[in-house]
């Protein structure tokens, strides 16, 4: 079985204020992109063979773990992970990779396994990817409910910086705190062609971090991409295009300095078809 487990990035992330877990209470708007990493797996007898960064660290080695435990065991799984997606981005890699392990997991051995109560253990994010598509998102980004929006050619770049996401939200200052994203305001926009009304309330805190990541912002504006903004914490940006035709050109002029990808959010490329298939391939360059 193969799945590619594709990237998110965040249409607009505002937070409203911290909890009383200490966790901070957010308002998002996810899209999964196009593109993102590759999962082989097949059953094995017993046992998980995992090969990829970090071992049983790996999020997708949990997620397996996770699976074939509350499942009783009923065989194991050996897992191949091709990476694609940059690590510390913001893009999600990680957690779609342990959806998406999940899914084919379900898949191979049915049992009654709550997936989004396990999924929701592993990692805020990770629901989300059982649910791909867009989805405004709502707690700490488990709450979802899924919204529609055309296809859209998106270029993300990432320098290569690795931003580390505790030490992100460390840094978050009352100041930073920002209403609810107009949602639909966003969307119509979006579907116009125009500036979204959105901003990220974590672009503060990373700025202060590591200040040249302004100086990569205004690029990719430079480059006539709209709506340039931080994805989840950072360090990768996204901004969307004419068409194809732009995003192939702004892609060609960031590739020497970085990650630079090109493909779609929205429309149908969400974490997995309607028949628990693997999204088809991008059209952008690797």
């Amino acid at each position: 079985m193969e799945r590619i487990a594709p990237g998110k990035v965040n249409l607009g992330l505002s937070l409203l204020g911290r909890r009383p877990d200490g966790y901070h209470e957010l308002h998002t708007l996810f899209a999964a992109l196009s593109f993102g990493d590759r999962l082989h797996l097949e059953p094995i007898p017993e046992g998980i063979a995992f090969r990829g960064r970090y071992g049983r660290r790996n999020l997708a080695y949990r997620a397996a773990s996770a699976y074939l435990e509350k499942a009783g065991w009923p065989g194991g799984v050996r897992i191949v992970l091709e990476k694609n997606l940059p690590e510390g981005a913001g893009l999600g890699g990680g957690s779609s990779d342990a959806a998406q392990v999940l899914l084919a997991l379900k898949a191979l051995y049915p049992a009654e396994v709550d997936l989004f109560s396990l999924a929701l253990s592993l990692g805020a994010d990770v629901p989300f990817f059982l649910l791909g598509g867009v989805a405004e998102a709502r707690g700490v980004g488990e709450r979802l409910r899924p919204l529609a929006l055309p296809p859209l050619p998106v270029v993300v770049f990432a320098s290569g910086l690795r931003l580390l996401t505790p030490l992100v939200y460390r840094e978050v200052k009352p100041h930073d705190f920002a209403p609810e994203l107009p949602v639909e305001a966003i969307l119509e926009a979006l579907a116009r062609g125009e500036e979204p009304p959105y901003w990220n309330s974590l672009e503060g805190p990373a700025f202060r971090l590591h200040p040249e990541l302004q100086e990569v912002k205004a690029r990719l504006r430079a480059l006539g991409l709209k709506g340039v903004l931080l994805s989840g914490s950072g360090s990768a940006f996204f901004g969307l295009a004419e068409d194809e035709a732009h995003a192939r050109r702004a892609v060609e002029a960031l590739r020497r300095t970085g990650y630079a990808r090109w493909g779609f959010l929205g429309g149908n490329h969400g974490a997995f078809a309607a028949d628990g298939g693997p999204l088809p391939p991008s059209p952008g360059g690797a």
